[in-house]
């Protein structure tokens, strides 16, 4: 008796931690988000001084202090085109080292290197690069290839895992029934992985909304949005950062369901198939 009541004791002590950790995680991000649908009138603290949208609807409205819209719009465009790109070489790179070849162990262990140099000698190093070879740093180049320095090495990873566990007679099976190897990955390899393939773009996308050291220098005059928000904390005396803070929170939560709803179609889909073909043996 005395030892369940120690264990259940134990066991409580260990959810009220729990509870402490996830109100420490969570309970910024849940006031900046309740205080962001202040009245008009209202400020950055509690009380609330009334309830309404006026905040959200003053982000998108010119700024004295910030250009909200543009390093919106700015965030959102890198995020998806290092999404793609992380993808998309994550996967060719899955393939190539299936077979391997030569110096492969070069480019991997120089891809993962990026985990480990410090953010900021990256961005500085990639900075500088533009400015000695006479290009203007912009997002859309330099600041790319920053991001992907970050979002690359998860991607590899992940994908060679997925391939480690590959059940390489799909693709026997495809090749003997006259299918091209472009036709094999297209139908056969990319559906089957299909879930790994969306959970590397999520983590492009997440991993890019919210960088902020590797852009500090790689980004060129226009700010991302996390740039943008940095140098408008000491600025911005109103509830319009709390409601850029919640817009942000909702359109990641938006990502992460629409990737978990692809991964459950994809998942559903393949369950039918199997389904089918399994009638149809019978």
């Amino acid at each position: 008796m005395v030892n369940l009541n120690s264990r259940s004791l134990g066991y409580i002590v260990l959810f009220l931690f729990f509870l402490l950790f996830v109100l420490f995680l969570y309970g910024p991000i849940i006031a900046i988000i309740i205080l962001s649908f202040q009245g008009p009138n209202g400020g950055l603290t509690f009380p609330m001084n009334g309830f309404s949208l006026h905040w959200f609807g003053d982000l998108f409205k010119e700024q004295r202090v910030g250009d909200f819209k543009g390093s919106f719009s700015r965030s959102i465009g890198l995020a998806f085109i290092v999404m793609l790109f992380t993808v998309i070489i994550s996967l060719a790179a899955g393939l190539a080292y299936r077979k391997g070849f030569r110096f492969s162990g070069v480019v991997f262990y120089g891809t993962i290197a990026s985990l480990i140099v410090p953010s900021i000698l990256i961005t500085i190093g990639i900075g500088l690069m533009f400015d000695q070879i006479g290009l203007e740093a912009k997002w859309y180049t330099s600041g790319m290839g920053a991001h992907l320095t970050w979002t690359l090495p998860f991607g590899l990873l992940i994908m060679f895992a997925v391939f480690n566990r590959f059940d390489k007679s799909f693709e026997e099976s495809g090749r003997d029934l006259g299918a091209s190897p472009w036709l094999v990955i297209w139908f056969i390899v990319v559906p089957i992985i299909g879930p790994s393939l969306i959970g590397i773009g999520l983590f492009g996308f997440t991993l890019s909304f919210d960088e902020f050291a590797r852009s500090l220098l790689a980004i060129g005059s226009k700010n991302t949005l996390p740039l943008e928000v940095f140098g408008m904390t000491t600025t911005v005396t109103t509830p319009t950062l709390y409601a850029l803070g919640s817009l942000t929170t909702g359109v990641s939560f938006l990502i992460i369901g629409l990737s978990i709803s692809a991964i459950m179609y994809i998942q559903k889909k393949r369950g039918r198939h199997g389904d089918d073909s399994g009638q149809g043996m019978i």
